[in-house]
């Protein structure tokens, strides 16, 4: 076995990858940028490298550099990751002939998968069902309308060398499949430098369905189930779970091998994933093949007990699969939400900043799961584990030259509705601060009836939230749960308040019992029956609530039991009450006496300032250019300027027709959240 290993990535794939090589009894060496000097990977290693400047295209991509990492370090092998250079097939010949272990696949697979024209030939030849579709050399777009009518409207125009969206289009007709093919062409061109084009049947009702490999260098080959990964955005995955809920064992074995024969065909030796799309009648159909560790690998690993990073090691060791398809048993449901430093309410623009906050829910294992903070790969045997695969620390930073998923949050249980709530109740305990995330978003999507019933395709987010996520509007019954807690824990914050006084000699007499809970633009009269195990909340119209929980002020997190039901809040103090969040709602809970009740609803509402003739930045980052000068008359939708944050470049339009008073940033300024770029007349 391995002395050594160094791990070519960073983020929470670095520090998963050092739990289990530290299990194994390996040294692990990591490498890192000049922003990533404090990073958890760095601390977590036995040793670290430096490799350069924060962008990623002078650091953590460039070969030589890693190469030399490598060689300074002594390492033997190298564990890639996901992204960066882990299906670089350049990275894994250059580590061949240096003698140094690729913990991953060779060479030429990773080639024939990385084409998708290639990829598609493969999987035929394999037996592999595929889309419909044509993969020779399209000459033209009156060729592409040609081929679009025999294969049968709708169409999907992609480039060869795509990924990310990227030289993709879907045409409905023929204008469209002329226009499409056009636009496909010049962005793979100019994206990859590649700009052949194939098109294929454009499946509907698609889901998103992924089976998990695991392959040796002696012929053996073994499925460990699927995953089904249909809540995307953008094409990028946000949740995903193991096993899927629309499969039927039938449909899963028959994928299983067809995955296997796939990766067999090409010789592969590691763990890979193949993945599919799968229609409303369980037809499935190659879509391609990822030649490394899936982001979303943990969801396999809680239903199987395999430690597929372990796997990858040995099998990189030249050790045989000690796995055979009958020891392969998937016990219970498991799911995935990854933590993303992007705000929701702002379109999910990329956030940046300190984590002045950063508190998970604590590890869960319900068996030997974790030990001493290791992951053990074992199944769990009890009622529920929670497991959260992160990589960063609370004040540590959140850097702008990296992907912006900060944490991956896996919950397990018997089945799959114990395995959503205990998601959501670890959603709810997750506290995070300083930066925006997609904790809100994470919570509602757990509550959202299609999720809970399965019943998702990958339009999931695009059809539910067409318009971005503005919040949650909780039901009554839970803004009663809310208001019982609230009434309680405000009881306890006034007994604490008049003892703190000292001039009440019984705190709790003079505190009363009748108080008027306002949330989410309801209100409720309650009166409080306490005593020594907890309260008993009356509301007005005879519904009582049992409320017990040790909360005490001053505490961010409140773990409380209502009416016999977990409720997890997150706390903060305002003027008459609490900043609450739960469940993906923000709300503002004010609990006041009968007669403070009363006053408040004469006191006139408070409005917002009137931002409309003001362009606000809407995310921490760089401006990149000013398209406008003071004077110009700008249209609806016209660009004003761009902001570059963690890669991205956004170009921020006129919401309506106006002139440009005055400027206040200029390219290369580095500007906060809601900073003034601009005004108008």
């Amino acid at each position: 076995m391995f002395n050594k290993i160094l791990i070519a990535n960073r983020g929470e794939i670095a520090c998963r990858v050092i739990k289990t090589a530290r299990k194994m009894g390996i040294q692990t060496v990591a490498i890192y940028s000049d922003a990533d000097k404090q990073a958890l990977h760095v601390q977590m290693a036995d040793e670290a490298v430096h490799i350069g400047p924060p962008p990623a295209n002078q650091s953590y991509i460039v070969i030589d550099k890693v190469m030399e990492a490598i060689k300074s370090s002594g390492a033997q092998a190298v564990h890639p990751g996901y992204g960066f250079l882990s299906e670089n097939a350049k990275f894994a010949e250059a580590l061949d002939a240096a003698g140094v272990a690729f913990i991953g696949p060779p060479k030429g697979a990773i080639e024939a998968m990385g084409d998708k024209i290639t990829s598609k030939k493969i999987a035929q030849e394999a037996d592999v069902s595929t889309v419909p579709g044509y993969m020779g050399l399209i000459e033209d777009a009156d060729e592409a309308v040609k081929i679009s009518g025999e294969i049968g409207y709708p169409v999907m125009i992609k480039a060869s060398a795509g990924g990310g969206g990227k030289g993709m289009r879907i045409a409905w007709n023929d204008e469209e499949a002329r226009e499409g093919f056009q636009s496909s062409k010049n962005e793979a061109a100019n994206s990859f430098g590649d700009d052949r084009i194939f098109i294929e049947k454009f499946v509907t009702q698609p889901r998103h369905i992924e089976i998990q490999v695991l392959c040796d260098s002696h012929g053996n080959g073994i499925y460990l189930g699927e995953r089904e990964c249909s809540i995307q955005r953008r094409n990028q995955k946000v949740v995903e779970e193991a096993p899927s809920p629309f499969l039927d064992e039938a449909t899963r074995k028959a994928m299983g091998e067809q995955a296997v024969a796939l990766a067999q065909a090409v010789d592969y030796a590691s763990a890979g994933t193949v993945e599919f799309i799968v229609d409303g009648d369980k037809n499935f159909y190659f879509l391609e093949m990822n030649t490394r560790l899936q982001v979303e690998h943990p969801v396999t690993e809680l239903i199987t007990g395999v430690d597929l990073v372990e796997q990858m090691i040995r099998v990189a060791n030249g050790e045989k699969l000690t796995i055979t398809q009958e020891d392969v048993t998937l016990t219970g449901w498991a799911i995935e939400n990854r933590l993303y430093a992007e705000d929701p309410y702002r379109g999910f623009l990329p956030s940046i900043g300190r984590l002045t906050r950063y508190r998970p829910p604590m590890e869960v294992a319900a068996g030997p799961l974790l030990e001493n903070d290791r992951w053990q790969g074992e199944a769990p045997s009890g009622p529920e584990a929670v497991r959260n695969d992160t990589g960063v620390y609370e004040g540590g930073e959140i850097s702008m030259y990296y992907d912006p998923m900060i944490a991956k949050l896996c919950t397990w249980a018997p089945t799959r509705a114990e395995a959503i709530e205990a998601m959501r109740v670890a959603l709810d305990s997750f506290e995070v601060e300083g930066i925006g995330h997609n904790l809100p978003f994470l919570s509602a999507v757990m509550d959202h009836p299609k999720f809970v019933s399965g019943d998702m395709t990958t339009a999931f987010i695009a059809e539910e939230y067409p318009d971005g996520f503005e919040g949650v509007e909780l039901p009554e019954a839970e803004l009663m749960r809310i208001a019982a807690a609230c009434s309680a824990m405000h009881r306890v914050a006034e007994i604490r308040r008049a003892r703190v006084s000292g001039r009440m000699d019984n705190h709790e007499r003079k505190v009363g019992a009748d108080w008027n809970v306002r949330l989410q633009g309801q209100s409720y009269d309650v009166v409080i029956d306490a005593d020594q195990e907890g309260s008993t909340v009356r509301f007005e119209g005879g519904t009582e609530l049992r409320v017990s929980g040790d909360w005490t002020p001053g505490d961010q997190l409140a773990e409380m039991t209502v009416a016999n039901m977990p409720l997890v809040l997150k706390v903060g103090k305002i003027s008459g009450g609490f900043r609450i969040r739960t469940r993906g709602a923000d709300l503002k809970v004010h609990v006041r006496t009968p007669r403070q009740a009363e006053l408040a609803r004469r006191m006139p509402e408070k409005l917002p300032p009137d931002t409309t003739k003001m362009l606000l930045c809407p995310m921490p980052g760089l401006v990149v250019k000013m398209d406008v000068a003071v004077g110009d008359e700008v249209q609806d939708g016209q660009a004003l300027c761009t902001i570059e944050a963690m890669k991205m470049e956004n170009i921020l339009r006129a919401e309506r027709k106006g002139v440009v008073s005055k400027i206040n940033a200029s390219a290369g300024d580095s500007l906060a959240v809601d900073d003034v770029i601009m005004e108008f007349e």
